[in-house]
């Protein structure tokens, strides 16, 4: 019982660490879409005003829309953010729904695995023939490619460390870590994380 203890408190500071890691990821991936979108407008108003285009904001977007996507997923995964259909799952007994919620993420995690591998392999394919975009800018494909991929490899080890507690506390029968990790969100927690967001407004508006 004690090393099951240890073994779960210690997955515990580890998910809370890929969490915080995972939330940077996101404020960066946000960033990279609002720079993205900046220099698009900019791109818009040189062409119509100045009649002198900056180009590159459609290939560029792209890049970085795709980097945002891969790793904005770990934090969208670790808040349970995905859609689920939860018609009969509210109906299930509560260990089977457990179940049903571990197997999710087994299928989850065996896909993601199967689409970094091949997201890999398309980036190898670029560096090996040292392709570039038949573009003006002529960018090295490799290296946006090889930001896309590092985030698709975050995310399998966010969802192996997932996987593992959630594993450890069905086999205990700690059916809540389980929901906790891997289940549907109730209309409970999303009405409070909803009340949170309206208290950081309301604090924000104050303090302006």
């Amino acid at each position: 019982m004690t090393t099951t203890s240890s073994s779960a408190s210690l997955l515990g500071r580890l998910l809370n660490g890929a969490t915080t890691l995972s939330r940077v990821a996101i404020w960066v991936a946000g960033g990279l879409t609002l720079l993205s979108a900046l220099y698009i407008t900019a791109d818009v108003i040189c062409r119509k005003v100045f009649n002198f285009p900056l180009g590159g904001s459609d290939e560029l977007s792209g890049y970085a829309f795709a980097i945002s996507i891969s790793w904005a997923l770990s934090f969208a995964t670790l808040e349970r953010a995905n859609i689920r259909i939860d018609a009969i799952y509210q109906l299930l007994p509560d260990r089977f729904a457990a179940f049903l919620d571990w197997l999710s993420l087994v299928v989850l995690a065996v896909f993601i695995v199967f689409l970094t591998r091949y997201a890999a392999q398309v980036a190898g394919m670029s560096w090996d023939n040292q392709s570039a975009a038949n573009t003006l800018l002529g960018t090295p494909l490799w290296i946006p490619q090889l930001l896309w991929v590092l985030g698709f490899i975050w995310l399998c080890v966010v969802l192996a460390l997932m996987l593992i507690r959630a594993s450890l506390a069905l086999v205990t029968g700690d059916i809540q870590t389980v929901r906790a990790i891997c289940g549907i969100r109730t209309s409970k927690e999303e009405a409070s994380e909803e009340a949170e967001a309206g208290k950081r407004i309301v604090q924000m508006e104050r303090e302006s």
